[in-house]
């Protein structure tokens, strides 16, 4: 399929200003072409979709600089090989994690229910601690989000400020959230996260 690089310009300067339906558009055109290529090299369909969530999460992340790209498709393609090799050396790192421990540990049980949910309230807790760091506006805002299940326009009218505002903050949170779990050892899909109505 071949892409006009100036209509990607164009599309590039509309998500630039906010543009959430030229970035649809994006999204759309190019998950496409780079899902075939993140799945030859994970070999995982559900890391493949990790990565191309990742992508486009950095480009709405990045929106303001997305003037100053000259070859978006290049730049896409740059992020979705990054993000997958980074996949790559961190698998590589956990088989070789597992394999010292099964060596140490011949016959060990792998990780249990129980174990599981100690680590994931044990996530959970650390969300409380970021949650907690959050300026109070912010901290507001993402309570009324994910506790309250509050959208958008509904946390803009109780709290009296624009739904832009409130939208930023939110992805401020996330991201100040998710490097607080990253910072404590957790890594994980950003979906879990990024279950935004945002």
């Amino acid at each position: 399929m071949h892409v006009d690089p100036n209509d990607d310009k164009e599309l590039f300067q509309l998500i630039s200003e906010g543009d959430e339906t030229a970035f649809r558009r994006l999204f759309h055109r190019y998950v496409p072409q780079l899902r075939p290529l993140v799945q030859h090299v994970t070999k995982t369909a559900a890391v493949t979709e990790d990565i191309i969530q990742e992508t486009f999460l950095r480009l709405w992340l990045s929106r303001d600089k997305l003037t100053e790209i000259e070859n978006p498709r290049s730049w896409l393609l740059r992020i979705v090989f990054y993000q997958s090799f980074s996949y790559l050396r961190k698998q590589a790192v956990h088989d070789k994690a597992m394999d010292v421990m099964a060596a140490r540990y011949p016959g060990a049980e792998p990780a249990s229910a129980t174990e599981e949910e100690m680590v994931f309230t044990s996530m959970m807790q650390q969300v409380g601690l970021a949650v907690a760091q959050l300026p109070p506006q912010a901290k507001r805002i993402y309570l009324l989000s994910r506790e309250q299940g509050l959208r958008i326009p509904e946390i803009a009218k109780q709290l009296s400020i624009s739904p832009n505002t409130v939208k930023n903050s939110l992805v401020r949170s996330l991201q100040a959230i998710r490097k607080h779990l990253e910072l404590s050892g957790y890594f994980f899909p950003i979906l879990i996260l990024w279950c935004l109505r945002v």
